[in-house]
């Protein structure tokens, strides 16, 4: 949920954005994203207008190449989005596939330990199950097998606690409608200078997604092309909220105690959490008596309350309830009364 500061940005007229002031915006904002990761000197961030999926697909264009062979874990709909990825630009890679709400371990790593990986693309927290996987352990496999390390961290962004130079990781990438709290339509992707290097060294055949294109233009605070302008101020205002709310580390804080305050309101009804691992951004719920697109679609329609369900064959099995933005405890006991007085009815 966006912040009122947020929101009353969205409904201004949309100002030209070849000038001066725009340009300093960017440049604040890359700024900003960038103390908030926790990027090493001489990080860049490159904004795509464009959801999350644009920025992975922009990564692994200019990232990897047929030379490559990379881990791809996937343990769910997002990882499985990277692993299409792979296979649509002629990535070879590798699946660690893991079941439904799995945590990964050092077991799933060891069998490609010394086998000539050299990428490894990871979701941070995978959202369709909740699982916040044990970014330490996947750091210190890459560093000891000199695996370059891409991480979409989309939904655990300001979520959970992430520094992205201790722990090596050489390219992170975000979205503007998670934790950032604005609407969809920009993503960021995070350089470390081994990531500028590569990007720079290489030509890849697009357009829309040449990424050395848009370090260049980022250089004068501008993009290539007509970026959603809007939305960028509004990043903006959200970057400067959460530096004067006591920066990254306040917000991880507010976020795990708005998600301990949640799963303790909801201990005692019929949810099973279905994540071994949890993330701050969002808790993952099976229910026990009723399809969960069911509970999506009553709390929508009778309650003015929006979860998230899941797609595909999980929709009937989990949804989601998140925890980003300017969500409050007191909203966290308005979702519960109405799953309550969904229960007294009968309908859960």
């Amino acid at each position: 949920m966006s912040s009122d500061a947020v929101r009353a940005i969205g409904e201004e007229q949309v100002p030209y954005f070849r000038t001066a002031e725009f340009s300093e915006t960017m440049k604040e904002n890359e700024e900003l994203v960038k103390k908030f990761a926790k990027a090493p000197e001489g990080a860049r961030v490159v904004f795509i207008t464009g959801s999350g999926t644009a920025s992975m697909e922009a990564t692994v264009m200019n990232v990897f190449t047929p030379k490559d062979r990379v881990l791809v874990v996937n343990g769910g709909s997002f990882g499985h989005r990277f692993v299409q990825l792979c296979e649509i630009h002629d990535i070879p890679h590798t699946e660690i596939k893991l079941d439904m709400g799995c945590a990964l371990t050092a077991e799933h790593l060891a069998p490609y330990e010394d086998k000539g990986y050299t990428g490894f693309l990871v979701n941070l927290d995978e959202t369709s199950t909740g699982v916040l996987y044990d970014i330490q352990l996947i750091s210190d496999f890459c560093h000891r097998n000199g695996i370059f390390l891409v991480v979409d961290s989309i939904s655990s962004f300001l979520a959970d606690p992430f520094d992205m130079a201790k722990l090596g990781v050489d390219v992170m990438i975000t979205g503007s409608q998670k934790a950032l709290a604005c609407p969809p339509g920009i993503s960021l992707i995070v350089l470390a200078p081994n990531a500028v290097e590569r990007v720079c060294s290489r030509e890849v055949k697009s357009m829309y997604f040449n990424l050395k294109d848009a370090l260049k233009n980022g250089e004068r605070g501008q993009t290539p092309f007509t970026p959603a302008v809007g939305i960028l101020r509004q990043i903006n205002a959200r970057l400067r909220e959460i530096e004067q709310a006591g920066g990254v580390e306040s917000e991880n804080k507010r976020m795990a105690e708005l998600a301990a305050d949640f799963r303790s309101k909801i201990a005692d009804m019929p949810f099973t959490i279905v994540s071994q691992s949890l993330s701050n951004a969002v808790t993952p719920l099976h229910p026990h008596n009723v399809s969960a697109y069911d509970i999506f679609l009553r709390l929508k329609d009778e309650y003015g309350i929006w979860i998230c369900p899941n797609g595909g064959d999980m929709a009937d099995k989990v949804f989601r309830v998140g925890h980003l933005g300017a969500i409050t405890t007191d909203d966290n006991t308005t979702l519960v009364e109405a799953l309550k007085d969904m229960q007294r009815r009968g309908l859960l």
